[in-house]
């Protein structure tokens, strides 16, 4: 086994995602998950090479008491498996203008994370705590931050200004930065290698759907669009999050129908999308067990969704001008073949035609090529974030 290990941490607001990864070649020693934090249910599922384990953890535990258990209950009882850990890598969702790569935890990236909060308010301060507990369980490992919205500074401000005052920009910051940089970084890696091209001559649009959702157009190696914005609120319709919407909308309803900002705010990114407008259920599995069943709402929902993407997927030929491949990606993009037959179908003009057999059994952590021999490519990759973390933190604390 390679001593350059390091653990993967990804803490979300009431979950925290973990895995011990090796840096060289992305095996996946120890992953797991720790949720329901803050509730009587709290509990922790993980996986050792291949045997699942999982229990409850102390009722209304949260970061700091799921970090002592992975470390204590779990890494500790492998022999000397944390003696071969270099790094502890961290997925922060935000860094705002000031973070253009990942970078060694100090003080004073600690700082300009809580200071990116306010763009990402359910994930920046979970990522703090998660570093903060880390700290106390690894003392002695140096702590790094691997941001997703860092894939996505080489975007030019065609693309990430908004058509507000100037100085918005420049006094407070207000822009687009998108998110799942690291997928979309993974994802575009891997297409040109199947395309047999140098990363640097590669154009690919990829698009990462699962409850959250983002499209990127990334032009020889480099993003140039993404179809979040400031906040992981705008672009795609998500599970729980409406997309882009009219913002006259909130006005609307604040000042007509007697919302308040912070209930509209709840909705749009709790109660919408998929949910939203199924009534049903944030979960595409459960969305297209009831179109099978003839449900009308959860059909329409599904409709939209695929609709808006093919929408954002086009618009992306315009700063590309050569498509190499689009690449579906994340749980419903590895996953759901109808969601991606929908959507070639959709996108016919760019003359793509599916291999129905390749399309759907290419599911379940397989990867390559879905469309016929003669229609432009299109592909799907799973994704792998936490390797993208691992590296990263094994090369800053090699450096």
């Amino acid at each position: 086994m390679s001593n350059k290990l390091v653990l993967v941490l990804n803490c979300g607001s009431s979950s925290l995602k973990f895995a011990v990864i090796n840096a060289n070649n992305g095996d996946e020693i120890i992953s797991g998950l720790a949720e329901c934090f803050n509730l009587p249910d709290a509990r922790i599922k993980w996986n050792i090479s291949g045997a699942k384990e999982s229990t409850h953890l102390p009722a209304n535990s949260a970061h700091a008491a799921a970090i002592s258990f992975i470390v204590e209950d779990i890494i500790k009882k492998e022999p000397g498996l944390a003696e071969q850990f270099v790094a502890v890598g961290h997925r922060v969702v935000h860094g705002g203008e000031q973070f253009t790569k990942s970078v060694i935890i100090t003080p004073e990236v600690c700082k300009g994370i809580k200071e990116c909060a306010s763009l990402a308010p359910l994930h920046n301060p979970a990522a703090i705590m998660g570093i903060q507990a880390a700290r106390i369980a690894f003392p002695e490992l140096h702590q790094v931050a691997v941001f997703d919205t860092a894939f996505h500074q080489s975007m030019p401000a065609t693309s990430f200004l908004y058509s507000l005052p100037y100085h918005l920009y420049k006094e407070k910051g207000i822009r687009r930065y998108g998110m799942h940089g690291t997928s979309h970084l993974f994802v575009s890696r891997e297409a040109a290698k199947l395309l047999d091209k140098p990363l640097t001559e590669t154009n690919v649009i990829t698009a990462h759907l699962g409850n959250g959702g983002s499209v990127c157009a990334i032009k020889d190696g480099q993003c140039i669009d993404t179809s979040m914005g400031m906040t992981p609120l705008a672009g795609l319709v998500m599970g729980t999050r409406c997309g882009d919407i009219d913002p006259s909308i909130i006005e609307h309803l604040v000042t007509r129908e007697g919302y308040s900002i912070s209930g509209v705010m709840d909705m749009l990114q709790k109660q919408s999308g998929l949910l939203g407008i199924s009534g049903i259920s944030s979960d595409f599995r459960d969305i297209q067990s009831a179109c099978e069943k003839g449900n009308e709402q959860a059909i329409l929902a599904r409709d939209i969704f695929c609709y808006r993407l093919a929408k954002y997927i086009a618009g992306y030929a315009v700063p590309l001008g050569r498509i190499d491949a689009l690449v579906f990606t994340g749980g419903i993009g590895e996953n759901a073949s109808l969601v991606r037959e929908k959507v070639l179908n959709l996108l016919t003009i760019f003359g793509y035609q599916v291999d129905t057999d390749k399309n759907e059994t290419t599911i379940l952590g397989k990867q390559g090529v879905i469309t016929i021999e003669n229609s432009p490519i299109a592909m799907v990759i799973p994704t792998n974030e936490e390797w993208v973390i691992a590296q990263d933190s094994a090369a800053l604390v090699s450096a």
